[in-house]
């Protein structure tokens, strides 16, 4: 790697922690990801180019972005002050999007998985980021055809993000639990409520729970450490469940999976934004928070891959298992005192059955895939839609 190069990844880095450190706290954005889809056969299709070209053309342009493949679109909310803004910057976006596709005569999927259409039969986008992506990890990212919804909480200062970063680590396996939305993929009925997890964080590098790096300059160090190397060659192949940004100042949490529905996508990233600012607040405070070791972790993301909301997590304190949707209760409590000054409150619920559940009882109903998943592309049209 030459001097350039170095210099490069060094200014990004330097960058990145000076603007932690002017940042604005508590801001947030959201990014969800939709799969394109064939109005008639509900089929992904590749059609990604037509609507973004259809999409340069609005005035959100700058809020719809390629991801990975052609039969996929994100759309940002870009940076919100508050969660009123967030939340009615989501229900906008959705609705510019929807009527886009609708004039490209598209329809639009937001669960974690697409039931049935085959990965082989999608196309990457034609970027210089995703062909470096598609040279470095072939049939990693050919397999990736999965849409989550992303959440970005502004954190001022480094080592507060470090912090916070740390603490949220232990919450990922309850926050994918809420959120379980794929139970379906390749035709069959997996038996996890979100194999979008099992296929994404199981199958790329830097990826699922990440270590806690404790201080700022642990984090600088471990990603100098990926440049220097050549592990990576752009900060965004740092694919971690939960992340410091390297281009924002923001922790993103990415563990989620894609929410048909308007108002659980607004509950999700409620959830988030509070967890983070709680996490701040006991920071600030000097509250103790666990720092569990990955090992045990995993058993927790485990049991939301396969049993989300309708299963058991455990509990490290009192060493046994507890209903998730307990355990989810318990840190809606945790997070009430921030909630109530954030506005979060009025958005923050669990649903009677979040998405997998549904989908799944239908199953057990006898309705088929074909069946659940128009149901699910139904539910997730604005009013009037």
């Amino acid at each position: 790697m030459g001097e350039e190069q170095r210099g490069t990844w060094q200014e990004l880095l330097a960058r990145n922690r000076e603007a932690f450190e002017s940042g604005t706290d508590l801001t947030v954005a959201v990014e969800e990801e939709f799969a394109l889809l064939d109005p008639e056969t509900l089929e992904l299709t590749n059609r990604f180019e037509s609507l973004k070209e259809a999409a340069d053309q609005t005035d959100f342009a700058d809020h719809v972005v390629g991801e990975l493949i052609a039969s996929e679109v994100e759309i940002r909310t870009g940076r919100c002050n508050g969660f009123q803004e967030a939340a009615a910057t989501m229900q906008q976006r959705r609705s510019q999007i929807h009527a886009l596709a609708r004039e490209q005569q598209l329809a639009l999927g937001a669960t974690g998985t697409h039931p049935w259409s085959r990965w082989q039969d999608q196309r990457i986008i034609d970027t210089p980021h995703y062909r470096r992506n598609d040279e470095l990890l072939r049939y990693v990212v050919w397999r990736n055809n999965t849409f989550g919804l992303h959440v970005h909480v502004g954190i001022a200062g480094a080592d507060r993000a470090i912090a916070v970063h740390d603490a949220l680590r232990n919450f990922l396996p309850e926050v994918l639990a809420l959120s379980a939305s794929s139970p379906f993929v390749e035709g069959v009925n997996s038996g996890l409520h979100s194999a979008r997890t099992e296929i994404f964080t199981r199958m790329f590098p830097r990826c699922g729970i990440p270590d806690a790096y404790g201080s700022w300059q642990t984090w600088e160090d471990y990603v100098a450490f990926l440049y220097r190397t050549g592990s990576i060659t752009e900060h965004t192949q740092i694919w971690w469940s939960v992340r410091p940004h390297l281009a924002y100042p923001t922790v993103e949490i990415r563990i989620a999976d894609g929410q048909p529905d308007l108002a659980e996508a607004q509950s999700l990233a409620a959830f988030c934004y509070s967890l983070a600012a709680r996490c701040a607040r006991a920071h600030d405070e000097g509250e103790t928070l666990p720092s569990l070791p990955h090992r045990l972790l995993e058993e927790n993301l485990w049991r939301a891959i396969r049993w989300g909301l309708s299963g058991e997590l455990l509990d490290f304190e009192r060493g046994e298992s507890v209903p998730a949707r307990a355990r989810l209760e318990q840190l809606l409590d945790w997070v009430a005192p921030v909630a109530d000054e954030l506005g979060t409150g009025p958005y923050l619920a669990i649903a009677e059955r979040n998405a997998a559940e549904r989908q799944i009882a239908r199953f057990d109903e006898g309705a088929t895939l074909e069946e659940i998943y128009a149901e699910q592309v139904r539910a997730g049209q604005p009013i009037g839609g």
